[in-house]
């Protein structure tokens, strides 16, 4: 009985009755090229959605990292102050103002403590180094005996690095004494 009905079936699929297919093959066609179309639309919505989402995942690392860059450079000059606070100080003055200059000295170490957790990084050159345009903005350039061309001969300012950027450059003076 069922291979019966599985005969009746396959022959009116081949047209045995009327000698006509019920199936019209352009119409087959059309949808295997519908299917194929629909596929590929898919496919690309989930390529979409994947690059939305790592990037996404980048700009929402980017932003933890470097968000605050702009309140880190704001502090700077705070560096900078108590840093030439800290160098104008006399031998005579730390005796007398002993209490007041450990203050500034600790307000220092907490500031360099509070940078250090945000991933700030201090660029402090020293004199004789070589000029590294990636870490050193270049104030003047003068010949100094003794020195090569490129070597820093003096530091005025500190730079600082965040994470991987740069937030302000060293600001160096560098030898421009031609070699011997």
């Amino acid at each position: 009985m069922a291979d019966e009905k599985k005969d009746d079936f396959l022959d009116e699929l081949a047209g045995a009755e009327g000698g006509e297919d019920i199936f019209d093959t352009s119409e087959i066609e059309q949808l295997r090229a519908e299917r194929d179309e629909m596929r590929e639309r898919f496919m690309r919505a989930l390529a979409d959605a994947e690059n939305a989402r790592k990037r996404g995942e980048r700009d929402r690392r980017e932003a933890e990292q470097y968000g605050g860059s702009k309140l880190a450079r704001d502090m700077l000059p705070v560096y900078d102050n108590l840093s030439r606070a800290l160098a104008a100080v006399t031998e005579e003055q730390r005796e007398t103002q002993k209490s007041l200059l450990e203050g500034i000295e600790l307000t220092m170490r907490e500031l360099l403590n509070v940078f250090s957790k945000h991933g700030i990084v201090l660029i402090s050159p020293e004199v004789g180094e070589t000029f590294d345009p990636n870490q050193h903005e270049a104030m003047f350039e003068a010949p100094l005996p003794g020195t090569q061309a490129g070597q820093i001969i003096q530091v005025m300012t500190e730079g600082f690095m965040l994470h991987d950027r740069l937030l302000r450059p060293a600001q160096v003076g560098v030898s421009s004494t031609p070699a011997s």
